[in-house]
C-alpha cells in the first residue's frame, strides 16, 4: 500500500489558479515551445489549453505565457518569469507535501 496526494492552489473563491494539470502544461510549453503543440502532446484541444491559461493569468493578475507572434521559427510561446517562479514553487511543495505524506503514512500503516 502507499499513499497518494493531489494538490492543488486555488483562489478565495474556490476556484483553481493551478494544479498538476497547469504544471503538465506549462511544462509542455517551456519544453516545446508552442501552446498548440503542448495541447496536442497532452491531447488536449487549442481551445481548453487556452482557457486555462487565460483562467490562471486571471486568477493570479499576471501573465504566465507570453506569445510571439509570425511565422517561422520566431512564432511560439515562451513562459514568463513569474510562470517560471509558480512552476518551481509549485514542484517543491509538492515534493515537500508527498514526502511528509509518505512518512506519515508509514507511521500510521
Amino acid at each position: 500500500m502507499k499513499i497518494r496526494t493531489k494538490l492543488w492552489i486555488e483562489d478565495d473563491h474556490g476556484k483553481v489558479i493551478f494544479g498538476s494539470g497547469r504544471e503538465h502544461m506549462l511544462d509542455a510549453v517551456d519544453r516545446l515551445g508552442s501552446m498548440n503543440k503542448a495541447a496536442k502532446e497532452l491531447k488536449m484541444s487549442y481551445r481548453a489549453f487556452w482557457g486555462r491559461i487565460k483562467s490562471t493569468e486571471e486568477r493570479m493578475g499576471a501573465k504566465i505565457l507570453v506569445t510571439k507572434p509570425g511565422g517561422g521559427k520566431e512564432c511560439g510561446s515562451a513562459l514568463t518569469p513569474t510562470a517560471k517562479k509558480l512552476l518551481k514553487n509549485y514542484k517543491r511543495i509538492r515534493q515537500r507535501i508527498a514526502k511528509v505524506s509518505d512518512q506519515e503514512f508509514k507511521k500510521i500503516f
